[in-house]
């Protein structure tokens, strides 16, 4: 059944009700003389106000629907009783009007079946009880459904609207994490530079003066010269204890450059189209600086071989810091390896995680994944 007729098919029921209910009714009075044509065409006004109601709204269809009624007063002035089934369908009609209202109302118009007519009150009751399910399941059954449907269909997109939110603020703030990370390298930079200059500077112009007037003074003072020469001996040692100083004061920490790299790998990744999200949990300055490089070395390999080989659309990278334990897991939604072979990548992992005592392992159910257990 396609799309549209389910949508409507409870107009074609209701159609089916009418012409059949016409075909009774004109039957029974054909054979009276001047009158057919008359209510053939009044049922065909009553059977397009009926049909044309479900294409109106509001006033419209309460129009309509009081018309029907008017028609049907006129078929049965007419036509007879014949037609009291137009009726019953018209009080119907009439309650459908008012969607709020009990649906035990609806079985109120069966107290009309002990009306004399030519139908008979086996065959009415039977007719009109089944039309009471018809609209009883269309208006309280279907229309709940379909209403419950709507609402679910509204959260659901809702839902959507809230994720594509969510996605759009991680990125935002995953750029702005990693504009913030290399706003801070080149701060650091410009600081280093300036200490260096403001430190150094004025103390290896005075050495390469105290040279130059070494270079006059050698001939004809030599006790001097050399006394001046171990002066800026002295001062290019103090210069650079100080330029060690100032690096050992000024590097960063091993931890800032590792989640650097490992944001400028996950950037990289979604601009080749494989989007890349980068999850950390617990306290990584737990993390040592030999875990730290074992980390990004085998992230690396593990995210180059997923752009390579799996054909994924998706990378997780997971740090997860334990008791003793550093966790680490990058995995995809890629096609998979049932057979993996320990190339040059795959045994540097290996190696690196040994010297640390970690453990590696590799799932493939669904996707690739590698999972990296670093004691701490």
């Amino acid at each position: 059944m396609s799309e549209h007729i389910r949508d409507k098919y409870f107009l074609l029921i209701k159609l089916v009700l009418l012409i059949v209910f016409s075909i009774y009714g004109i039957m029974n009075t054909a054979d009276k003389t001047g009158v057919s044509v008359k209510i053939l065409l009044l049922v065909s006004f009553y059977i397009g106000v009926l049909a044309g109601k479900e294409f109106m709204s509001g006033y419209k269809k309460a129009i309509c629907t009081i018309a029907s009624l008017m028609i049907f007063l006129i078929l049965t002035y007419i036509g007879g009783e014949y037609f009291i089934l137009f009726g019953f369908l018209s009080i119907y009609e009439i309650l459908s009007l008012f969607p709020g209202i009990d649906h035990r109302f609806y079985f109120v118009p069966l107290i009309g079946v002990v009306v004399d007519s030519p139908i008979g009150f086996l065959n009415l009751f039977v007719i009109v009880f089944m039309m009471t399910i018809l609209y009883v399941q269309q208006n309280f059954v279907i229309r709940g459904y379909m209403e419950t449907m709507q609402k679910d269909l509204e959260t659901e997109q809702n839902l959507k609207k809230d994720m594509l939110y969510r996605e759009y603020s991680a990125k935002a703030e995953f750029k702005q994490s990693l504009l913030n990370a290399q706003n801070q390298i080149l701060e650091d930079r410009a600081a280093l530079s300036q200490t260096l200059h403001d430190k150094l500077g004025h103390s290896i112009n005075g050495s390469i003066y105290q040279l130059e007037g070494v270079k006059v003074l050698m001939d004809k003072d030599p006790e001097k010269s050399r006394s001046m020469i171990q002066a800026v001996i002295d001062q290019l040692r103090t210069g650079m204890d100080e330029i060690r100083a100032i690096l050992r004061k000024e590097r960063p920490e091993k931890k800032e450059l590792a989640m650097i790299q490992l944001y400028k790998l996950c950037e990289d990744c979604n601009d080749k189209g494989v989007k890349t999200d980068l999850n950390v949990e617990g306290d990584i300055s737990m993390i040592t600086d030999t875990v730290w490089e074992i980390i990004l070395d085998n992230a690396y390999e593990a995210v180059s071989n997923s752009m390579k080989y799996s054909k994924c659309h998706h990378i997780d990278i997971a740090i997860k810091v334990m008791n003793r334990m550093v966790k680490c897991t990058v995995s995809d939604d890629g096609i998979g390896c049932s057979n993996i072979k320990d190339g040059m990548g795959i045994s540097g992992m290996r190696r690196r995680m040994r010297a640390v005592n970690g453990t590696l392992d590799f799932e493939s159910e669904v996707g690739f994944c590698v999972t990296m257990l670093i004691p701490l």
